[in-house]
């Protein structure tokens, strides 16, 4: 697997900074998963140089969670398993948590339980908690794993939180990261001086989740108080679902660009309109982001990873125009598709 070292420390990983895509569900026409294009998905994000793979998140549809789909399990065992097959290479496996206190304690005791490292709190099924009350819940769920805080968007089933609740959360001794992805710049710069409030902040990770502005996260440096910068060290994104061989460049890109390589500065400014058009498209903003999985979906059926579009929800399909919209910025923009990359080894991922 590019870029990784047999032995390494998954959280010592997580904490410098990697890539980490959001993984899709592979459905078959039935609405079954479909577990030869399930591990043909993480195979391919682990040898595209992906450091982790976080999985039963909003990408992979927050309805497996549902006790009546029976899908939790078998879909986050079939990612560990896959990722097993790779040896001990330092692969950060991040589970997706919602619900209410005691379902997600339950869901990290599973996780736990199939050798994940981490758990990502979603905001989903847990609405009618209050800002204490998330904070508690965060406390429970990191008794049994380290947790990753997760300010995800209205549009998507997030909410507003305050900067005092960021501070809080920064201040639990379980919590070594946050996925910043209110799709809003006043909000992230909340987390961001949230943290620099605590006395753990050099002890969060912060990665983006900013699918609209990757670039701009990667790149920016945020000094607080005269202390320390804080900075994005990594994504942990839907868009990093598709493409991801080019993500795996972007990041260390912006590594370099922050290191003063102008040359990849450079690169990376030409990139970034680019980047965040395409995800425009992939995510249909002009739809509300009601297409964004059947999105990333459509992106990955026509490198010949997913067979279909289909989602557990049956409404949740392409919006009107969406696929026009895809169709221009496939166009547009091959320089940031990883086809090649792809086509030279999907065979064996599909085996």
């Amino acid at each position: 697997m590019p870029g990784a070292q047999q032995g390494q420390d998954p959280l010592k990983r997580f904490r410098a900074g990697t890539a980490i895509p959001a993984h899709p569900l592979a459905l078959d026409s039935r609405l079954a998963l479909d577990e030869r294009r399930q591990r043909a998905l993480t195979r391919y994000y682990l040898e595209a140089g992906a450091g982790g793979i976080a999985v039963a998140v909003h990408t992979t549809q927050f309805a497996i969670h549902e006790p009546r789909r029976g899908m939790l399990r078998p879909v986050l065992e079939l990612a560990a398993t896959t990722a097993a097959e790779y040896g001990d290479t330092g692969t950060v496996l991040v589970a997706g948590a919602c619900g209410e206190t005691a379902q997600a304690v339950k869901e990290a005791e599973l996780a736990a339980d199939l050798g994940y490292h981490a758990v990502l709190l979603a905001p989903f099924g847990a609405g009618s908690l209050s800002e204490d009350e998330l904070v508690d819940r965060a406390a429970a769920v990191g008794t049994v794993l380290p947790i990753i805080g997760f300010y995800l968007q209205p549009a998507v089933g997030g909410r507003l939180l305050s900067r005092g609740f960021w501070t809080r959360l920064a201040d639990l001794p379980s919590l070594i990261g946050i996925k910043v992805a209110p799709f809003d710049r006043y909000a992230s710069l909340d987390v961001v001086l949230g943290v620099a409030a605590s006395g753990r902040r050099a002890e969060v990770s912060l990665y983006t989740g900013n699918d609209d502005h990757i670039v701009g996260d990667l790149l920016s440096i945020h000094p607080v108080d005269g202390a320390e910068a804080l900075e994005f060290v990594g994504g942990l994104l839907g868009q990093w679902s598709v493409w991801t061989h080019s993500a795996v460049r972007l990041l260390a890109d912006a590594r370099r660009a922050k290191a003063g390589d102008h040359t990849a500065l450079r690169e990376l400014m030409a990139v970034d309109s680019a980047l965040t058009d395409a995800n425009g498209a992939i995510f249909d903003v002009a739809g509300g982001f009601r297409g964004c999985v059947p999105g990333i979906h459509e992106v990955l059926r026509r490198q010949g990873l997913l067979q279909g579009l289909w989602c557990l929800d049956e409404d949740e399909v392409l919006s009107p125009g969406q696929l026009e919209e895809i169709n221009r910025i496939w166009q547009a923009y091959p320089h940031l598709r990883d086809d090649a990359f792809v086509a030279e080894h999907i065979d064996r991922w599909l085996s």
